[in-house]
Formats: C-alpha cells, sequence, structure tokens
C-alpha cells in the first residue's frame, strides 16, 4: 500500500468560515483526495491551523513552525511514498513576513527536510508534491482584513515561485489556485465545495506520481 502524507495548515485541517466551524470529515480536501485514489493508497491528513512554512508565530499553544515540526511527523508517519506540502498562506500575515519570496525559501527549506531526514530502517525519503494556495481575496470581516493586509496581491505570487522551485528541485508541483477560490466571508479559507474541487483535481498528479493507474 502507498502512503501519502498531507502537509499543510487550516485548509488542510477542513477550517470553515462559516459559524466558523470545521468541514465535515468527507469535505476535507485530503478525505476527498483518498476517496478519489481508493484503498491502494493510504491519505494521512496532517493540517494545523496558522502553520506557516519554517517561520515561528507564537499566537496559539500550538507550534506553528512548519519547518520544525516536520521531522517529527516524517518520522511518526514513515515510511512514506508522497508528501504533499500546501502551505504559505499564512506566511502573507505582515507579522510573519508577508513576502512570497520567503515563502518559497521556507517551502525549499521543507523540501530539503524531507529529502535530507534520518528515515527509520534506511527507508527512501518519499517523492515531493509542493501546492500553491488559493490566493487571499478581498473581504469585508475586519479582523482578517487586517491579519493578511497585502496578502492578495503577494499571494498572487506564490504559483508562479512554487512552480519555479518545482522545476529546480524535481518536485511534483500543483496550483490549487486553478480549481478553488477563497471565501469572501474571510478571504483565506475554503467552503466545502472549493475544497473538494481541490481534492479532486490533485488526485491525478498524485497517481501520476505514485505510478499507480486510474
Amino acid at each position: 500500500m502507498k502512503s501519502v502524507l498531507c502537509y499543510g495548515d487550516s485548509l488542510t485541517w477542513g477550517y470553515s468560515a462559516e459559524g466558523p466551524s470545521r468541514h465535515a470529515y468527507e469535505d476535507r480536501w485530503p478525505s476527498v483526495l483518498q476517496a478519489e485514489l481508493g484503498e491502494g493508497v493510504r491519505v494521512i491528513a496532517d493540517g494545523l491551523n496558522g502553520r506557516t512554512t519554517a517561520f515561528d508565530d507564537h499566537l496559539a499553544g500550538a507550534d506553528r513552525n512548519g519547518a520544525r515540526i516536520l521531522p517529527t511527523v516524517l518520522t511518526t508517519h514513515a515510511p512514506l511514498d508522497l508528501v504533499v506540502i500546501m502551505l504559505g498562506a499564512n506566511d502573507m500575515k505582515p507579522w510573519i513576513h508577508g513576502n512570497p519570496v520567503a515563502a518559497k525559501q521556507g517551502m525549499e527549506r521543507l523540501v530539503d527536510i524531507v529529502r535530507g531526514h534520518d528515515y527509520p530502517f534506511d527507508w527512501a525519503a518519499p517523492k515531493v508534491l509542493l501546492v500553491s494556495p488559493p490566493a487571499v481575496s478581498r473581504t469585508e470581516n475586519a479582523e482578517f482584513r487586517e491579519m493578511f493586509a497585502g496578502g492578495d496581491a503577494a499571494s498572487q505570487r506564490l504559483a508562479q515561485l512554487y512552480a519555479e522551485l518545482a522545476g529546480l528541485t524535481g518536485c511534483g508541483f500543483f496550483d490549487a489556485g486553478g480549481v478553488a477560490k477563497t471565501t469572501p466571508l474571510d478571504g483565506v479559507h475554503l467552503d466545502a465545495e472549493n475544497t473538494r474541487a481541490v481534492g479532486r483535481a490533485i488526485a491525478p498528479v498524485v497517481r501520476k506520481l505514485l505510478e499507480i493507474g486510474a
């Protein structure tokens, strides 16, 4: 059986701006991906609200630095055949850095961690799929508007930068913004329809990387 780790933030966790609450399990994109791939693949969802690529944010009780936590997650779920990384939206917060180039460099650090990790039993490092999140959009939600001030323009550059990084590092690439849009309720998260769309659209990319049939 193939194993796929989906490593992300609230978009992977399934945060719903309605309520707010959490999307039903079957609506979260890793769950949809699991359903699309079938029983021959095990999809593991590791999403944390507020997670960044490789930067500290001490506003929550959980460690949001994706680079610091990733080695523990890799060992916990080893062996793995593929790691899907969708991060960068929280990097757009101005108190994190708000710079898409820094987010790209954070993603590069994560790729290095996946490939250089000390896996148990000398298991081989998994393949990596970089996913650019849907761009932050304008919202009338005052708090989120300030939390991601300038993020709408900055996040629109992530897809191109991540695609370039994927080409340089030999990773797979998928632009989630090509199939999903953030909700105007907060400008950051996905409604149920859009998170399902990500899971469906990413499935063929995952199949190709895992070299499995439809």
